[in-house]
């Protein structure tokens, strides 16, 4: 249900420009991404800041593309938006000492230290090419071709990313109920391990001795 939230002004986008053209699709996606913060602020109270970006980049270039009836404008914005996470992940990264990825991620992963590193890194990668891609989509093929691309292409690139990262990193995920259960068992059920602890406390130098 999130991922269909996410690609809300996406969607949106795309079904305006299929049934009117670009700058009604532009405008649509600008309405539809105020929706998107107003209903997620109404809901938890906060809004992350990646929507709060994608506000300003889109409010911004959609805004020229609407101004100056260009739609190269409104074609730049996923590019401008990929290569400005790529460069808060590097920024904070070098500069910084910070990983982003590892503040979100390291609840549900426990990893060394040059495994973050890399994760870091494949995600500053991807986000740059992304951004390639939907230039040379922008320039080298029609406006049909990039809006299918923008909803299509660049989704389906995303969630091959992603999946291919969960599979290389799926040995590394907590699993907080097999924690729970192991927690959980009592001494009793274990009368072994119960005699040979209680043997241990009632003659500890017996089993120094041995």
């Amino acid at each position: 249900m999130k991922f269909i939230f996410d690609l809300f002004p996406v969607i949106v986008f795309f079904v305006a420009y299929k049934t009117y053209d670009i700058y009604v699709a532009t405008a649509v996606a600008i309405a539809a991404t105020f929706v998107q913060i107003g209903w997620t602020w109404l809901r938890y109270r906060k809004v992350d800041k990646m929507l709060w970006m994608s506000l300003a980049v889109i409010g911004l270039l959609g805004g020229a593309t609407l101004m100056l009836q260009d739609e190269l404008f409104i074609m730049w914005k996923p590019t401008v938006l990929y290569w400005l996470f790529s460069t808060i992940l590097l920024v904070s990264s070098v500069f910084f000492k910070k990983n982003l990825i590892q503040v979100l991620l390291e609840k549900q992963l426990v990893l060394p230290r040059n495994v973050w590193g890399k994760l870091n890194a494949s995600w500053i990668i991807f986000f740059i090419f992304m951004g390639c891609i939907n230039l040379h989509i922008a320039y080298g093929y029609s406006l049909d071709t990039w809006v299918n691309f923008k909803l299509f292409g660049s989704t389906g690139l995303m969630i091959i990313f992603v999946v291919a990262q969960v599979m290389m990193l799926g040995k590394y995920v907590k699993h907080p109920e097999e924690d729970k259960e192991i927690i959980a068992v009592p001494m009793d059920d274990c009368p072994v391990e119960n005699a040979m602890a209680k043997e241990s406390i009632e003659d500890p130098k017996k089993e120094k001795d041995n």
